[in-house]
Formats: C-alpha cells, sequence, structure tokens
C-alpha cells in the first residue's frame, strides 16, 4: 500500500476511536477529507428505517469539466453490479422460467463438456471452478469484450479450475455468464430485463447496465487513477473488460440505491423466499470473516458487496436487522471505501458487529487491460 493511502487509512481507524459523542456528520466529513477539493470524489449515503439520515457528496465526478459530484452523480458500480445479476436470476425463478440446479449447458450449449456439471447455483455462489475470463483474453486485443465476448473465450477453455462445487474462487466470468442465461430465459436482452423488472418498477430512474452506443449515463462520474508518487490523477474511466455487463457494468447513484435498499426489505421484485436465498451464508470464502450468498457477501450482522476496477472503489454495507445501510461510492481508484464504511456504521450503531474482512478488499480489478489508443 502506498504511504498516503496508509496514512488514510489510519486516520480512519483514529477518528473512529476518537468520535465519542462528536457530531456524526462532522466526523464522517473528516472521514472523508481525501475526498474534498478538485480530486476525483464521492458520494456517501446513510440510511435508517428507509429513510436518509445522512447523504454527501464530495469532490468531482468529472474533473476535466469542473462537475462536483452530487447525490443524483452515477457510479459504475463494478462488482456490486452482481447483486443485481442474482435478482435478476431469482426472478426468473419465480417466474418458474429457470431453475437454479438446471445445468448452465441447458442455457448455453456452446460451453465445452468440462463445463457439464455445472449449475446456476454454482455460478451465483463462485463454486463452479470456471476459467477467468481475462486470464484467458489474447494479448492482441483492441477493443472491448461483451458478455458474448465471454461466452466465445470459455467455448475454447475444455477445463475448469477445479471440480465444480467442491470449492470457492471468485468468477467475474460466472457473473458474465448469468447475465447471458438470464437474457435466454427472458427473451430479451439483459440490460432490457434489468430496466423492466427492477429499475423501472422501483424508480431507479437514471440507473442503467451501460451500453455505449444504446444507452446514456446521466450525471456521470468518470474513473481515475492516482500516479504512483504523484497527487495528479489521470482518467482510467474505461478498460477492455468495462463493457462485459454482469459482472460489472451498471451505473447507479446513492439515491438510486436507496430504494433498491428499501426493495431488500420485501418491498420490491424479490419475494421473501428469494431474499432469504440471496441472504443466505452458501459457502465460505477465501477470507475466514466472509461466507458468501447469491450476490453478497456475509460477514457477522452485515450482508455487503463491493466493487473494485480500474477508476472506480464502492461498497454497500447493510445491517438488515438494525434496518442500517451504508454506501460509498467513488470515480478513484484508491484508497478502498470498505473501511470508511464501517467507520462510518461506528458512528450510528457503536457496537456494530461487521467481523471486518481481512483479505477480500483487495485492489482494482488486477485484469483490467486499458484500452490500447488508436493509431
Amino acid at each position: 500500500m502506498r504511504p498516503f493511502l496508509r496514512a488514510i487509512a489510519a486516520s480512519v481507524v483514529l477518528l473512529a476511536c476518537r468520535s465519542g459523542h462528536a457530531d456524526p456528520g462532522a466526523v464522517i466529513d473528516r472521514l472523508m477529507r481525501a475526498y474534498q477539493g478538485n480530486v476525483p470524489g464521492a458520494s456517501v449515503l446513510v440510511l435508517r428505517d428507509g429513510r436518509a439520515i445522512l447523504r454527501r457528496a464530495y469532490g468531482m465526478a468529472d474533473l476535466e469539466s469542473s462537475v462536483p459530484a452530487s447525490a443524483a452523480t452515477n457510479y459504475r458500480l463494478a462488482s456490486m453490479t452482481k447483486q443485481f445479476t442474482a435478482a435478476a436470476v431469482l426472478i426468473l425463478v419465480q417466474d418458474r422460467r429457470l431453475s437454479l440446479d438446471d445445468p448452465i449447458r441447458k442455457w448455453l450449449p456452446t460451453l465445452p463438456e468440462a463445463t457439464a456439471a455445472i449449475t446456476i447455483r454454482q455460478l451465483l455462489t463462485h463454486t463452479s471452478g470456471l476459467i477467468d475470463y481475462e486470464e484467458v483474453m489474447p494479448a492482441d486485443t483492441v477493443r472491448q469484450l461483451h458478455d458474448i465476448d465471454v461466452l466465445h473465450l470459455l467455448e475454447k477453455q475444455d477445463h475448469t479450475y477445479f471440480q465444480p462445487g467442491t470449492r470457492y474462487l471468485y468468477s467475474n466470468t460466472g457473473y458474465s455468464l448469468l447475465s447471458l442465461i438470464v437474457a435466454k430465459a427472458a427473451g430479451t436482452d439483459f440490460a432490457s430485463f434489468l430496466h423492466e423488472r427492477i429499475f423501472q418498477p422501483l424508480g431507479m430512474q437514471t440507473t442503467v447496465a451501460y451500453q455505449e452506443g444504446v444507452s446514456r449515463v446521466a450525471n456521470r462520474a468518470y474513473g481515475y487513477s492516482a500516479g504512483v508518487g504523484t497527487p495528479s490523477w489521470t482518467r482510467t474511466d474505461q478498460s477492455l473488460t468495462s463493457a462485459v455487463l454482469g459482472d460489472g457494468g451498471i451505473y447507479s447513484s446513492i439515491d438510486d440505491l436507496a430504494k433498491w435498499d428499501n426493495a431488500l426489505y420485501g418491498n420490491g421484485p424479490l419475494r421473501k423466499e428469494s431474499l432469504r436465498l440471496a441472504f443466505t451464508a452458501v459457502t465460505h470464502t477465501d477470507d475466514p470473516n466472509v461466507d458468501y450468498g447469491f450476490g453478497w457477501r456475509i460477514s457477522g450482522a452485515t450482508v455487503w458487496h463491493s466493487g473494485e476496477t480500474q477508476g472506480f472503489r464502492n461498497v454497500i454495507v447493510r445491517y438488515p436487522k438494525s434496518h442500517f445501510t451504508v454506501i460509498v461510492l467513488t470515480n478513484r481508484n484508491d484508497p478502498e471505501p470498505y473501511t470508511v464504511a464501517l467507520a462510518i456504521a461506528k458512528q450510528f450503531i457503536p457496537d456494530a458487529d461487521a467481523k471486518r474482512a481481512s483479505q477480500v478488499v483487495t485492489g482494482p480489478d488486477s485484469g483490467a487491460r486499458p484500452i490500447p489508443p488508436t493509431k
């Protein structure tokens, strides 16, 4: 970790310890100091019983055009997208369009024989053993991949990392393939299904599974990365894998995510049984404090998910029994916001039991390769 990032992390812990009875808003402003000014910013939301008790924005959504971040700013969610992909699958299970125990080759028959035993359930829980598509992208790739390209890459990989269902390995490949399965089962494209069955019914008016040339992102935040050993920022908004929708292609704002959070208490398209499935620990992960459900990490009293990619780092941490949620969206590669989100929660729930994750929150997607410049 870079020295200035270690300093930020240390200040988060120190402020959380010293806060006492201080005004939570003032403490949170101090926690978010690194995001203030003419730098890539952040939007922060704290919800209790479905009501916003703190709503803040810091820094800039677009440095080049001097556009400040706001509660309406839409950030690329990266892997926070996975909760929506899982929800789409569960809606289709409710509709009896598919089953969690369907072999994935029922829907994607061009996959090789090595994938014959893999089920939809195993894709949802990262227990499929599928090959990471980022590892098998040709070195000379110059255009962005889409979900169908992920399928074509996997068609050439007649092996898996391990026997399906025998262990956990986080898989962007699995969630990309889930988006294709959703489209096949629903008879429409993945982005349209999300819009028609989740975003539009919940009033998430500007949330979108973004497709260049097809849709647009209103109030868009652009992603940036810090230079090594310098305070300057470089726009790193897109990579060769940014157009893959199922594992990380949704843009949303804290205002829209407040509506999603409310739906997760049973006020939306997912029925009680579907929500129970999503939030039930199915497998241990590579972190001893974290289990995984369907598109959600589970740690003690929290269900949560982060999103890390080139230019964006985000997190949603929910305390369902307390009806309490913290959302932090940022348009920069560092630092990670999970630590900050837990420190924010401590301002309102001093005895919050999070069983803090120690390993899964790593850096921005190491497989994210920049788009080569046009010659």
